[in-house]
């Protein structure tokens, strides 16, 4: 998801509730990948993501201790 003014999030579905942790290095992989890439000084600078996202069929929200956002399906209605 990105936004005008640049931020943007990295959001996984993952329906399963014993798939959010592989979810969550999925996405923790691809930030690490952007830090790695901004390391190199031949290519411009990618913006790291603001927000790491795994929506689940869960019954409940919280954040990890690495940062990723779990959020049940069922929050996102209206």
């Amino acid at each position: 998801m990105h936004l005008p003014d640049g931020r943007y999030a990295l959001i996984e579905f993952k329906l399963g509730g014993k798939e959010i942790e592989k979810g969550a290095s999925h996405l923790l992989e691809i930030k690490r990948l952007v830090k790695e890439a901004n390391g190199s000084a031949d290519q411009m600078r990618l913006r790291e993501p603001d927000l790491l996202i795994v929506i689940t069929g869960g019954p409940i929200a919280y954040s990890r201790p690495d940062g990723v956002k779990v959020i049940p399906l069922a929050c996102l209605k209206d």
